[in-house]
């Protein structure tokens, strides 16, 4: 398979930003949501390994702050337009998963990520790896409205219209680490021009289980190198 783009997903994809995505909510439920934070707070935020596990079950970052932390439609809201300014200021350090930068810089095709993270967050982790002038488009959540939020394909469309002028015939892959992913891929695939071909891969290697998902990537790898073997 020789793409002519490749997509990815940002957390849990590229980066284990698990660490640091804990240590924000824990904040913004403190300063927001105090009924949720200290002996109150929501269980999955109490481990990486309870966290992974949710993460995986719960359909989107909306999803996750309503129906397994506990807040409401309003205050995932809130908790939502305080991201950014709670990443940026956030010390907590995330790294790029190993092999993540040996791979991408020998793919030569152009690269875009459509994420729920925020996109000046994701640029200054590019940046700090020297990979940033790799990506030819990055749409974070706050680049899409809330009502379009992956699974929806917004943001899928929003990403390959700005690196093509014109995208149609185009084989295009996108890579995620859960099932909201596989969803997003097939989103796009009915949504862009019927002339193109999107695959969707999931990687296991940050705790995905795809055995139960309703909707299956085509491809799964358990290491960054395997995806040479699909896509170099």
């Amino acid at each position: 398979m020789k793409p002519d783009i490749i997509l990815w997903d940002y957390d849990g994809t590229l980066v284990n930003s698990v660490p640091k995505n804990i240590d924000i909510t824990k904040q913004i439920l403190s300063d927001i949501v105090p009924r949720l934070s200290g002996e109150n707070l929501p269980v999955y935020l109490k481990s990486e390994e309870d966290y992974h596990i949710v993460n995986h079950k719960a359909k989107n970052w909306q999803d996750l702050y309503t129906n397994y932390y506990g807040l409401t439609i309003e205050e995932t809201r809130h908790a939502g337009s305080l991201w950014t300014k709670y990443q940026l200021k956030n010390l907590t350090p995330v790294e790029l998963f190993p092999g993540i930068k040996e791979v991408i810089n020998q793919l030569q095709v152009p690269h875009g990520i459509c994420s729920q993270n925020s996109t000046e967050n994701i640029k200054q982790l590019l940046a700090k790896n020297e990979l940033l002038e790799k990506f030819s488009a990055i749409i974070g959540y706050d680049d899409i409205p809330d009502n379009m939020q992956k699974p929806s394909a917004f943001g899928g469309i929003k990403c390959i219209n700005k690196i093509f002028q014109n995208p149609v015939n185009k084989t295009i892959v996108y890579i995620g680490d859960h099932e909201g992913d596989v969803e997003f891929a097939r989103n796009i695939a009915m949504k862009s021009d019927q002339s193109n071909t999107i695959i969707s891969i999931i990687v296991t290697y940050s705790g995905a289980d795809t055995a139960s998902w309703a909707f299956k990537p085509d491809f799964e790898i358990s290491s960054p190198a395997q995806l040479l073997k699909i896509v170099g």
